[in-house]
């Protein structure tokens, strides 16, 4: 079956222009409305993405009766937004995280599949080419015994990214700030190459920015595989540089820089992508300096999903995989020990 569907985006921050690009690149996806809470940034929208604007997302549902809405809504504000559109059987696509605790996004988990109707976390760079290449190759043993596995996000914000927004770096609307906002998707990345952490310790400090959260992070990981791991995020490492997942083995190694496979030393495997020379594209200084192209490949995958009867690639249970572990850092980083997971 490959019918149109009509999407509703909910929130106007600069992530939902992503969004609408995405679902306008699609042929079987089509943008109808948008909503903020805010009537001028609403009539704004309206303006520039020409579809219907509205103030409340009830009433937007119940007059629009989109078959998908994606929140780009504050982190701490998924829930509330999911839980009415699964009661009114409308699929739910989220930005990341899912939301800024367990018990919320376990809760949006719950009502999607009461309702039976689809949920999604944007983690659109498990959709990169060079990220599915590494995967495959970890996933046929290529690299052998998983030994090591690294996560670097060494990124940059002026101060006004945080005093420009009334959320951002809060607790309450961003659950923190370096990890759980902007370090997510490389953690993503890792976790879905090396499998469950078994056990965490970790640091987090605030150290240059005017916010709640931390803009300096580390950990270190033992997975449940027998490997080990590390993982260091910021927004205050000027000027920023591309995010770097290193993945070690005993039979060779790989790396990703800015979400390219900048190393392949692999036993008996040559790099597949020798004479690649894309250009490397990263939020490192800008968060908009991403293309949305691994945004278009998931809304696609999402589509599929609805339309196909299956799971989309990243599902609720996907999405709060790197939520988990970034929430038992901060336990960690509080009680000045360690954590262990899943027990």
């Amino acid at each position: 079956m490959n019918i149109t569907l009509k999407f509703a985006i909910i929130g106007t921050g600069s992530i939902s222009e992503i969004h609408a690009a995405a679902i306008h690149a699609l042929p079987n996806a089509n943008l109808t409305a948008i909503c903020s809470s805010s009537p001028q940034r609403a009539k704004l929208a309206e303006e520039k993405f020409g579809v219907a604007a509205y103030t409340n997302y009830n009433l937007m549902m119940d007059e629009e009766k989109p078959d998908v809405v994606c929140i780009c809504t504050k982190s701490g504000d998924h829930l509330e937004p999911t839980l009415a559109a699964a009661a009114r059987g409308i699929h739910v696509l989220s930005e990341k995280p899912l939301e800024i605790n367990l018990e919320r996004a376990e809760k949006m988990i719950n009502a999607c599949k009461a309702a039976k109707v689809k949920l999604g976390c944007v983690f659109q760079n498990r959709f990169s080419n060079h990220f599915k290449i590494v995967k495959k190759a970890v996933d046929e043993g290529k690299l052998g015994k998983l030994l090591m596995g690294n996560a670097y996000i060494k990124w940059f914000r002026e101060s006004n990214y945080y005093q420009n927004s009334n959320w951002r770096g809060t607790l309450q609307g961003d659950g923190g700030a370096a990890l759980i906002n902007q370090g997510i998707h490389t953690i993503d990345l890792l976790l879905n190459l090396f499998g469950e952490v078994k056990t965490v310790f970790g640091e987090v400090r605030t150290m240059t920015h005017a916010i709640e959260g931390e803009d300096v992070g580390a950990a270190m990981l033992s997975f449940e595989n027998g490997a080990m791991g590390t993982i260091q995020g910021s927004t205050a490492f000027y000027p920023g540089y591309p995010e770097k997942l290193e993945i070690f083995g005993e039979k060779g190694s790989i790396m990703l820089e800015g979400g390219k496979i900048s190393t392949w030393n692999v036993q008996g495997c040559p790099n597949p992508l020798a004479e690649n020379s894309e250009p490397t594209k990263s939020g490192a200084a800008d968060p908009m300096n991403i293309s949305n192209e691994l945004h278009i490949a998931q809304f696609q995958d999402f589509i599929s999903a609805i339309q196909n009867n299956k799971e989309p690639l990243v599902n609720g249970e996907e999405g709060t995989k790197a939520l988990k572990l970034i929430l038992a850092i901060y336990e960690s980083s509080k009680s000045k020990k360690l954590v262990s997971i899943n027990q």
